[in-house]
């Protein structure tokens, strides 16, 4: 099924649907949700999730596993995704809240064979098989640390907002105190309370998932370490093989291999 609102067919009596849909530049859907859980899975682009404790950053090939009933909005950069909508009894083991996963080249290509499969396909044969080998793999996917918790306090949470969109990695703590009116040190109390990390961390993770938009975006690693203010592009690529592993490179413009062979 391809561009088609999952309300349409969330009554049939299968335990995923799988729905591809393609979305503008820029587009934004507004906060809801789902009364199946849902595997978000970015074939291009790159995709952020919101909800009220956090925020997700999906870059392409990666996917966002929602539970069933969590609200949440999701901001689409150049993105085509391929969602599975899975009955939350066939998946008791789905985690309560959101999560990005590594997507491996088997369950990519399930789930591109799956979202051209019959919705309401056989019970028994390929296709049923299929959707049991997605969700025995969905099962096993490993988590990756591409989330950043949001505090409750809602004028703290409207600072780290405000600095999701415009970030730079030497904002310092003591324009956020002065703002708030405390002191720094009662600053770094409110950022463990709320997000169980330290304010030098909470920033650095905030700068290095905020680039992965302007890496798959095709700017060169040079160009968004200035962006952000480090130091030179070394410092850059430090912080972020440090909190996932690969350089910047990993994700650069990484939607290209899939838009040459799924671009439908």
């Amino acid at each position: 099924m391809r561009n088609i609102p999952v309300a349409e067919v969330d009554g049939l009596d299968r335990a995923v649907l799988a729905i591809g849909t393609d979305y503008p530049p820029g587009h934004l859907l507004p906060c809801h949700e789902h009364r199946r859980a849902q595997f978000l899975y970015a074939a291009t682009g790159v995709m952020r999730v919101g909800t009220a404790d956090g925020a997700w950053t999906v870059p392409t090939h990666r996917a966002v596993l929602i539970p069933a009933m969590t609200p949440h909005r999701v901001a689409m950069e150049g993105v085509s995704t391929r969602s599975l909508y899975i009955e939350p009894g066939a998946v008791p083991w789905f985690p309560t809240r959101c999560r990005v996963v590594d997507v491996s080249a088997l369950l990519r290509e399930l789930v591109l064979a799956a979202v051209d499969m019959a919705p309401r396909y056989p019970e028994h044969g390929r296709d049923a098989t299929v959707v049991r080998l997605i969700l025995h793999e969905i099962a096993n996917l490993a988590p990756l640390p591409l989330d950043l918790p949001l505090p409750a306090d809602p004028r703290l949470r409207a600072l780290c907002e405000a600095f999701l969109r415009d970030p730079g990695i030497h904002d310092p703590p003591a324009r956020w105190a002065a703002a708030l009116a405390v002191s720094e040190r009662t600053l770094g109390r409110l950022f463990r309370t709320g997000t169980g990390l330290s304010f030098a961390q909470w920033r650095g993770r905030a700068c290095v998932l905020h680039s992965l938009g302007q890496l798959a975006a095709g700017a060169p690693v040079a160009r968004v370490a200035a962006t952000l203010g480090y130091e030179n592009p070394a410092a850059f690529t430090t912080a972020f093989k440090r909190l996932l592993g690969q350089p910047p490179t990993a994700y650069a413009d990484s939607g290209a291999a899939v838009r040459g062979r799924d671009g439908r």
